[in-house]
C-alpha cells in the first residue's frame, strides 16, 4: 500500500518536469494580471468571475456577454495599450447556438480563442487576461477549501481512496445541533465540564470536506437517508466538473496549487464515497430480493441491475444481468449464486472498465453472491 502527498512540493522532481511548460505559463499570466493598474485589475476579475459563474451553473446558457477592459498593459512593466472601442463588447453564443442548445463551454472557448488571435494586441491580451481570471475565479472562489488529507491506495488502484492519518476536531465552537460528543466527555457527570462539541464524526474529518461524508470506514450511513447521501456524492460530482470545466478553459491552471490541493482531496474522496454508495445500494437490492423472496413474488423471473462507482467516468453505473427468465420458475437462492458467478467471470474480462472499477464491480458480485449462498445454505 503506498501513499501520496495532498502537498504538491513534495511529489519527486522528475514527475513535476513535463508540467514545467505549463507552470511559466501560469506564473506569466499571473504576473501580467498582477501588473495591470488597480482599476483595470479588479474590472477583469469581475468579467472573469462573471464567465466562471455561467460555465459552473448546473444548467449552463448557451450565450453570455462580456466586457474586455478600455486598456490593458501588454506587459509587466510596459505602458498600457487602449482597446478599440468596437472591441469593447463582446457575445459568446448566438441564435443557433441557443437553438441548438449548444454547451457554454466550447462556445466561450472559442471566442477566447478568436479574439487571442486578433492582430490588435490589446485586444488578444485581454481576451487572454479574462481567461485567466476566469479559471482562478472558478477554483479559487466557486471551490471550497477543505482539510490537509492524505490518501493511500488499495492494493494496485489507479486512484488514492483510503484516508490515513487522524482526525483532528476542526473547532469546539459548535452550536450543538451542528456537533457531534466526543470522546471522555461525552459521558462526563452533571458538573464536569461538558462535552467536546466537534462539527463532524471522526470518520469524516478523515476526508477533504467532511460536511459531504455520507459513509464511515464501515459503509455505514452518516445521514438520513440514501437520497441525501446521493446528493453529497452529487456535489462531489459537481466539484469535480468544475475544475473539469477550469481545464478544458485554460490546461496551465494544472499548476495552481489551490488546483492541485482541491483536485487531490475531493478526487479521493468521490472514489471513497462513491464506491460506498455503490455497495450501499446493492446491500438494498439484497435487502428487496430476500423480502419478494419471502412473499413469493419472484416466481415469474428476475433481473438485476447492479450498482457501481466507474472511477473513470467518476459516476455511479449498473451492470444489468438476469438471473431467473421471464417465466413460471419458482425462485431459489442458489440461482443468483450461479448467476453472480457467471457475471464474475464476464467482468474479469472485460477490458472497457478500467482495473480499479472491474475490481470493485467484482466485490461487489461475490457480496452478492456470498449473500445468497448464506440463504441457500441456511435453507437445505
Amino acid at each position: 500500500m503506498s501513499e501520496l502527498d495532498a502537498t504538491p512540493q513534495t511529489r519527486p522532481a522528475a514527475a513535476a518536469n513535463p508540467g514545467e511548460p505549463l507552470r511559466q505559463e501560469y506564473a506569466a499570466w499571473q504576473a501580467l494580471l498582477e501588473a495591470q493598474p488597480g482599476l483595470t485589475q479588479r474590472f477583469i476579475e469581475a468579467q472573469g468571475g462573471l464567465l466562471a459563474e455561467a460555465l459552473a451553473q448546473r444548467e449552463p446558457s448557451t450565450q453570455i456577454r462580456f466586457m474586455l477592459p478600455a486598456a490593458v498593459r501588454l506587459t509587466p512593466a510596459g505602458p498600457e495599450q487602449v482597446v478599440p472601442a468596437e472591441f469593447r463588447e463582446q457575445m459568446a453564443g448566438g441564435l443557433i447556438d441557443r437553438l441548438t442548445r449548444a454547451n457554454l463551454g466550447p462556445v466561450l472557448r472559442q471566442r477566447l480563442a478568436e479574439l487571442e488571435q486578433s492582430p490588435n494586441q490589446a485586444v488578444a491580451v485581454s481576451a487572454g487576461l479574462l481567461r485567466h481570471a476566469a479559471v482562478r475565479h472558478m477554483v479559487g472562489s466557486l471551490l471550497p477549501a477543505g482539510r490537509s488529507v492524505r490518501y493511500a491506495r488499495a492494493d494496485d488502484d489507479e486512484i488514492a481512496s483510503l484516508p490515513t492519518g487522524d482526525a483532528q476536531p476542526a473547532s469546539a465552537l459548535t452550536a450543538p445541533e451542528d456537533a457531534v460528543a466526543e470522546g471522555e466527555a461525552a459521558g462526563a457527570a452533571e458538573g464536569s465540564r461538558g462535552e467536546l462539541l466537534v462539527p463532524f464524526v471522526p470518520a469524516a474529518r478523515r476526508f477533504y470536506l467532511p460536511q459531504w461524508v455520507a459513509f464511515d470506514d464501515e459503509g455505514r450511513l452518516l445521514v438520513s437517508t440514501a437520497a441525501e447521501a446521493e446528493a453529497r456524492v452529487g456535489s462531489m460530482q459537481r466539484f469535480l466538473a468544475i475544475l473539469h470545466a477550469a481545464i478544458a478553459l485554460a490546461p496551465y491552471i494544472v499548476a495552481d496549487e489551490a488546483y492541485q490541493q482541491k483536485r487531490y482531496g475531493m478526487l479521493g474522496q468521490l472514489v471513497n464515497q462513491g464506491r460506498a454508495l455503490a455497495r450501499y445500494q446493492a446491500g438494498q437490492i439484497v435487502a428487496t430480493v430476500r423480502r419478494r423472496a419471502a412473499a413469493q413474488d419472484l416466481n415469474r423471473g428476475l433481473a438485476l441491475s447492479l450498482p457501481y462507482f466507474d472511477d473513470q467516468e467518476l459516476s455511479l453505473r449498473t451492470h444489468y444481468f438476469e438471473v431467473i427468465p421471464a417465466g413460471r420458475v419458482m425462485f431459489v437462492p442458489a440461482f443468483v449464486v450461479r448467476a453472480a458467478q457467471a457475471e464474475r467471470a464476464k467482468v474479469g474480462q472485460d477490458t472497457r472498465l478500467s482495473h480499479s472499477t472491474r475490481r470493485h464491480l467484482l466485490e461487489t458480485l461475490q457480496l452478492l453472491e456470498a449473500a445468497f449462498e448464506t440463504q441457500g445454505g441456511a435453507g437445505r
